[in-house]
């Protein structure tokens, strides 16, 4: 690897350096190999972002500010910008010095795109035998959906995911977190991390698969044994089938979420609540009417009432926040300082120079292949 080794153990424990010495080249646009960069970013990985020369659409999304999108600047901080042409002979050159000099190439392009530009996993492997290389795709390598289209959406609605997002005798409904996206980035950060160690004890690099779709389905390992074991029943335990799990509106608009699975929490409920009659109806089959009776005493409260009353009572309970609530709210880990996230090709010199590629030998910054 390119000088990186195992963490000692005081390293390991400190996530700023644990990844340190680490070089990611991210050819990946929008929000899944975003994400996934983003994370290796934190471990302390050096990521390098290789925009084309229009650049990552989501620099354009709104809102934009100062010229930028907000959403870009969200997953990108920490990172550096580089402009090649992948489609000019001088832009393969110099992605391939790269990749010599780099230990991960993540890329996010349909199945083909690389070999067809005569970049390859035969051709990296013969640049770097140690690069790990990431593919993170909608529907993975191959397969008869290799080749589609499709956005988080799509994903989820094939996974199973989408069909299980539903308000009981409803239709679905689109997720507002990008399950499949986020959930396949952390996947592909969790592959990378693994190839590293592998490679870092004097192992192969490797051309990492993963698929966006296929991860979205892993995460309902539960959901189908459960129904594989049960298929009569008409919801899964934690998409509305019992009282005990399940959101309450509150008395003056707000809501709360309920998870009392375990009978013990559910027996701390029933006592907070003056309504030990209820513990033995935890899972019973009349839960259409153990709900009414739940919604009725948590309607007859405040949700910040109810959150303050049953906060020591260990019940499983919390208010739904609303987003600008949990910015105020809600006592995070603060995040380490990181450099802004970066304008386009604003490191393109600094990172052709680290490889030896000055304007002389690549046609120049803004010269042919080049941004």
């Amino acid at each position: 690897m390119n000088g990186v080794k195992l963490p000692s153990t005081q390293e390991a424990d400190n996530v700023a350096v644990s990844l340190a010495g680490v070089r990611v080249l991210d050819l990946t646009r929008l929000l899944p190999g975003g994400f996934c960069s983003l994370l290796l970013a934190e471990q302390g990985a050096e990521v390098t972002k290789l925009e084309a020369p229009e650049g990552d659409p989501l620099r354009r999304y709104p809102p934009v500010v100062d010229g930028q999108s907000v959403l870009f600047d969200a997953i990108s901080a920490g990172k550096r910008s580089a402009v090649l042409d992948l489609k000019a002979e001088a832009g393969r050159e110099a992605l391939l010095r790269l990749a010599a000099h780099s230990d991960v190439l993540l890329e996010g392009n349909r199945p083909g795109t690389l070999e067809r530009l005569g970049l390859g996993w035969p051709v990296l492997r013969a640049a770097n035998p140690r690069l790990i290389l990431c593919s993170l795709t909608g529907y993975g390598q191959t397969g008869k959906l290799a080749a589609r289209a499709g956005h988080d959406l799509n994903y989820v609605a094939l996974a199973g995911v989408l069909a299980l997002n539903r308000p009981r005798g409803g239709e679905p409904h689109p997720l507002s977190v990008q399950v499949a996206d986020l959930g396949g980035a952390q996947m592909a950060a969790f592959h990378i991390a693994v190839a590293l160690y592998d490679v870092a004890r004097g192992g192969a690099g490797r051309h990492l698969d993963v698929s966006l779709a296929r991860t979205a389905h892993r995460w309902l390992e539960l959901t189908a044994a459960e129904q594989a074991a049960a298929p009569s029943e008409l919801a899964p335990q934690l998409s509305g089938r019992y009282a005990c799990y399940d959101v309450y509106a509150c008395r003056d608009g707000g809501f709360l979420s309920l998870a009392a699975l375990e009978p013990k929490f559910w027996a701390n409920l029933c006592r907070a609540l003056g309504r030990p009659d209820l513990t033995r109806r935890q899972f019973q089959p009349d839960q259409a009417a153990l709900r009414q009776e739940l919604q009725a005493i948590f309607g007859a409260r405040g949700r910040d009432e109810w959150a303050q009353r049953l906060a020591g009572e260990d019940v499983c309970c919390e208010p739904v926040l609303e987003l600008s609530q949990v910015r105020s709210g809600v006592q995070w880990p603060a995040r380490s300082p990181r450099r802004p996230a970066p304008r386009l090709g604003e490191h393109t010199a600094e990172v052709l120079a680290e490889v030896g590629l000055g304007s002389g030998a690549t046609g120049g910054v803004g010269g042919p292949g080049l941004g």
